[in-house]
């Protein structure tokens, strides 16, 4: 039996991600102290972080990629764990995400 050698599964490093995690909900908790600015609450009154027009969470600094306010992020912020199995769950379904192009392609 001639067996096949599955490539590794890539790693993900927040240096080389599409930061797909700050384009997530973040719902807040009550012991969680974020700026009034940066939060909003959405229709059925769930606490959570503000998103700009782009869908990016306002905490993300877009020039260094990463969060600018990391040192008081949010609880599930502090719970997501790189390379975990819901960030590569996560990164998957980003990946196979049809492209905005695919998707205005006619059938």
């Amino acid at each position: 039996m001639n067996a096949r050698k599955l490539p590794a599964p890539r790693k993900a490093h927040c240096s080389s991600c599409d930061a797909v995690c700050c384009r997530l909900t973040v719902v807040l908790q009550a012991s969680d102290r974020i700026p009034d600015h940066l939060t909003t609450h959405t229709d059925n009154g769930l606490h959570v972080m503000a998103k700009d027009p782009e869908g990016w969470c306002v905490a993300m600094d877009g020039a260094r990629m990463n969060c600018g306010i990391y040192e008081t992020r949010p609880s599930v912020c502090r719970r997501f764990v790189m390379d975990g199995p819901y960030c590569r769950a996560v990164r998957t379904e980003h990946d196979e995400r049809p492209t905005d192009s695919t998707a205005l392609t006619p059938a």
